[in-house]
């Protein structure tokens, strides 16, 4: 949720339905404390972003992996969409 834009806690808290508000600042804190996420404050909003550089090879193995799921997605949906329109 922090790959590519900076979040509150509270937008990624909003994007987690059965997750506890107390549980997501918890992972934001074990990842800060790891530097696997940065945090900039903003007025009185820290905002949280992920700290790519960090991860080295592991960030770009992410990157892969994601961006294979979310083609393998979109084509999932694409060949639901062509057989509902049948």
């Amino acid at each position: 949720m922090v790959w590519q834009h900076e979040r509150a806690a509270g937008e990624i808290h909003a994007l987690l339905a059965d997750v506890t508000f107390g549980a997501v600042s918890q992972h934001l804190r074990v990842l800060r404390e790891a530097n696997l996420v940065s945090v900039r404050a903003d007025g009185r909003r820290r905002l949280y972003t992920a700290n790519r550089d960090a991860m080295g090879t592991l960030g770009t193995w992410l990157e892969e992996m994601w961006s294979v799921a979310l083609d393998e997605l979109k084509q999932l949906a694409e060949d639901e969409q062509h057989q509902d329109s049948r």
